[in-house]
């Protein structure tokens, strides 16, 4: 079946939607993690940012799983091309959240501050790796790689360490420490917001640059392969668009409206790569021919009509739930919610919703 609507297809734009969640919502904790050493000038200061994200950071990671999960069950092919190949990148990404997460945990477990730098320290590179790696990696399946008639990846890491790939990198850094300090302007509260909006001000002046140029050396590609039909215009003039208008809100104490601009920017300049992609999955730059498209590396129609039952009936409910924990989360953090409960009695006896810190583990 090669008409538009199919279940290929289908899949191919949840796995982009799925995408797209986990860069906006893990993306500003990326950002977060990035910024803890410049904004984190106290201890509590340091406490403030990563209880920010406390709440938050392990849910959006299933956004990461779900894809992946995906992508397997979908398209296996595309799965066993891009693990195979992408080995070496994949693998430092998952070590970079493993070390992060176990930094979360484990960071308010001892009061030695050579301690806590040290997991402040994974902190940050288990969020600054993956933010740029994540755009390495994107930008080499959009431009393509290495792929023999069997699809089986030929290149070695260097690769795929290629202009255009390192500057996808550098613009999803970019970004996502955009949408990070954004995200913190919103959820602080006294000397800490100001200096986070400051931030905000700065990265959102350079921000735009970057993703100009790459969304403009993206349409360049498209154009050298006769590609340019495949994307709307729109829809990457509107990424831009809207990254040169964040620093005016934020200046203009907008960052709800700042926030927002951020996360449509990056769910666009997802879709932009998705569209360039479409029909094929990952892109061979030995041979068109050897392109792995949704018709050559799905699975079968009976395992994607089962699979589009259960996304149908499932996909609703965690997005209510994880709806629900932004929503009584929304709260903004000071130096005031840092005092530790003393035991569960007292945190029963807290009205329900009052504004209270969220407290990771540890802290």
């Amino acid at each position: 079946m090669t008409g538009f609507w199919n279940l290929e297809t289908f899949w191919f734009a949840l796995i982009g939607i799925l995408w797209i969640g986990y860069f906006v919502l893990e993306g500003f904790d990326f950002g977060v993690g990035i910024l803890l050493p410049f904004l984190g000038k106290n201890e509590e200061d340091r406490r403030l940012l990563v209880n920010s994200i406390g709440p938050f950071w392990d849910g959006n990671e299933v956004w990461l799983l779900t894809a992946g999960g995906a992508t397997f069950a979908a398209f296996p092919e595309w799965y066993a091309t891009l693990f195979s190949g992408f080995y070496l990148a994949l693998f430092l990404i998952l070590v970079a959240l493993i070390v992060r997460g176990v930094a979360f945990e484990y960071r308010g477990k001892h009061d030695s501050v050579r301690w806590r730098a040290w997991w402040d320290r994974a902190i940050f590179f288990g969020s600054a790796l993956p933010a740029l790696l994540w755009g390495v990696a994107f930008g080499n399946i959009v431009h393509g790689v290495p792929i023999n008639a069997d699809h089986e990846f030929t290149g070695t890491l260097l690769t795929l360490l290629n202009p255009y790939a390192l500057f996808a990198g550098l613009a999803t850094f970019g970004i996502f420490t955009l949408h990070g300090a954004i995200f913190l302007s919103l959820r602080t509260r006294g000397d800490l917001m100001e200096r986070c909006r400051n931030v905000a001000k700065r990265i959102g002046i350079i921000v735009p640059v970057v993703v100009f140029a790459f969304l403009g050396w993206t349409y360049l590609n498209a154009l050298d392969a006769n590609e340019t039909g495949i994307v709307p215009g729109v829809i990457p003039i509107s990424a831009v668009v809207l990254v040169i208008l964040i620093p005016f809100l934020v200046r203009a104490h907008r960052e709800g409206w700042a926030f927002a601009a951020t996360a449509l920017s990056i769910a666009l300049i997802t879709a932009t790569m998705f569209l360039n992609l479409y029909p094929r999955v990952m892109v061979s730059s030995t041979n068109p021919l050897f392109n792995l498209t949704i018709w050559n590396a799905s699975s079968t129609h009976y395992t994607l009509v089962v699979m589009s039952i259960v996304a149908i009936i499932l996909t609703p409910v965690v997005l209510l739930y994880q709806g629900w924990t932004y929503y009584v989360f929304r709260h903004r953090l000071s130096a005031d919610d840092l005092s530790p409960l003393k035991n569960p009695i007292e945190l029963l006896s807290k009205p329900f919703g009052e504004d209270s810190a969220p407290h990771t583990s540890g802290d």
